[in-house]
Order: C-alpha cells, then structure tokens, then sequence
C-alpha cells in the first residue's frame, strides 16, 4: 500500500475525492428531477466530443466538457418541457453516439486513449488534468452554493416556484450545465460508460436512508467518496484491474445495503421521532422561506 503515498497516487486520490464530492452533491437533486436519462444521455455524447478532442488536439478532457456543454444547452432548448426532455434527449444521444464512433474510427493513435475515454484512467491524470478537474470541482461547489435553495424548491413543487417567482426554467438550465461539468469530471474516474455509478447510485442509496434533503445530500457525498476512494485504493492494493470496476461494484454494494436497511431505519426513526418530511412534501416550509430567499 505504499503506492498511496506516490505522487501519480495522491493526484487520483484527490481527483476522486473532488469527483466524488460534486457528483454526491448534485446526486439527489437529479434523482428527485427524474434527471438519470440527462445524466446517461450528457455522458453519452460527452463521449463524443471527448473523441473530437483526441483527434483534433489530443485533448479528451476538453473535448468532452465542451460536448457535454453544448448537449446540456441543445437539451435545455429542446427539452424545456419535462414530458419532452427524454425523447429530445433520446433523439441526440442517436446521432451524437453514431458521430462518437465516427470520429474515433478516424483516430490513428494509442488504442488506450480511445479505451480510457470510455471506461477511465484517474491514474494517469496529468497536472494540467488535476488543475481542470479542481477548477471544474469549484465551480460547480460555487454555483451548486447559489442556486441551492431555488433549485430545491423548483425539484420540491415548480408550480408553487412559480407563484413565487422562481425562474424554474432559468434555474432548470443551470443546473443542466452544472450537470455536464460534473459528468465530464466522473468520467476521468470511471469513464463515459459508468457515470451513472457515481453520479446517481449513491444518491439513490442516499434517499434510501433519509427524505430530508440536507442529509440526503450529505450521505451521497458521503457514499460516493467511499465508492471512489476506495475502488481506487482496492485497485492500487490489486494491481491489475481498472478502479472503475471496483468503484461501481463498491457503489452498488451501498446501494444493496441501502435498498436492505434504509426502509427499516427510516420507520424506527420515524416510530421515535414522528413522520420524516418528504423531500417532496415539503411546500409549506420552502414556501415561507421562499417569500425571504427566493422571490427576484
């Protein structure tokens, strides 16, 4: 385990750390929005724009941020409506996967760049990679810090967002291009095919345990820092395998655990406590806070 203290080590370690921390915090806003298919679907065709960056500048990181930017923008024109997100989401994810494979069919370099976009390499991450990822990090911790209570309301009850004055769809775009910054960060730690395990799994084992949104927010960062860290440092300790594959196994384990014991903590808090409020039954208390926070 003295491989922990090498610098290529320490540089995954901490790329993960912040990977895990940004993707736990915007988890259960995107589960509670219905928003898992925006999360495949950005990561999809982040793929493709991670392909256009390998073979126009060797650059797959940018490439990526600026595909998955210009998706999370095509997705919040066409998609504004919420029963019109998935289909419009659908009908991009087709053509941008067929461009995806075009563009790496053209590439004539290492087949491990092209592999490492689609299932991750956080142990090769380069300087100027660490510094994109932790600018990518504060930021969305920034904006994530601003829009937090307008977004939540908006997850909570749109309609009565409305009546107050929350700019719903304003506040929906945003939170479209924190979602793609977010994915092109987790898909340097588990690649383009297994966001989803980091960016949603704890989340959902998160809600498991808990309806208040603070704790549910909390226990995703948490879940997903254990999924990262500690697939990196199983793969350190073995070897031979991608630490994607033991970061989604791992975050599926806490979500089986979850899925086990979540239902049963919540009726013996509850039994002892009272009723949890709902992360989505919540309208009286974010209405009254709303008339001091939220209103423009």
């Amino acid at each position: 385990m003295n491989l922990l203290f090498q610098p290529f080590a320490l540089h995954a370690l901490l790329g993960a750390s912040l990977v895990a921390i940004i993707s736990g915090l915007i988890g259960p806003f995107v589960v509670s929005r219905g928003m898992s298919f925006a999360v495949h679907g950005t990561a999809e065709l982040a793929f493709t724009g991670a392909a256009a960056g390998l073979l126009i500048a060797g650059n797959p990181i940018a490439g990526a941020l600026c595909g998955a930017v210009i998706v999370a923008g095509v997705i919040g024109l066409l998609g504004a409506r919420e029963r019109e997100r998935d289909s419009s989401i659908g009908v991009i994810l087709a053509f941008g996967l067929g461009l995806g494979v075009l563009l790496l069919s053209l590439y004539r370099g290492f087949a491990t760049e092209a592999t490492n976009i689609l299932f991750g390499n956080i142990f090769g991450i380069s300087n100027g990679q660490l510094v994109t990822l932790l600018l990518i990090g504060f930021g969305v911790i920034l904006v994530m810090s601003i829009i937090y209570r307008p977004l939540l309301f908006a997850s909570v009850d749109p309609d009565v967002a409305i009546a107050r004055g929350v700019n719903i769809r304003l506040i929906g775009i945003i939170f479209l291009f924190v979602l793609a910054f977010t994915v092109t960060a987790a898909s340097q730690v588990v690649g383009t095919l297994l966001v989803l395990s980091i960016a949603i799994t704890p989340a959902a084992a998160a809600m498991r345990f808990t309806a208040r949104p603070s704790r549910a927010v909390a226990l995703s960062v948490l879940f997903a820092l254990l999924a990262a860290d500690g697939g990196l440092a199983t793969s350190l300790a073995n070897g031979s395998i991608k630490p994607s594959v033991f970061v989604t196994t791992f975050s599926f384990a806490i979500y089986l655990v979850a899925r086990l014991l979540g239902p049963t903590l919540r009726s013996t808090r509850s039994a002892q406590y009272g009723a949890e409020p709902n992360i989505v039954h919540r309208r009286e208390n974010l209405g009254s806070a709303a008339g001091s926070k939220l209103e423009p």
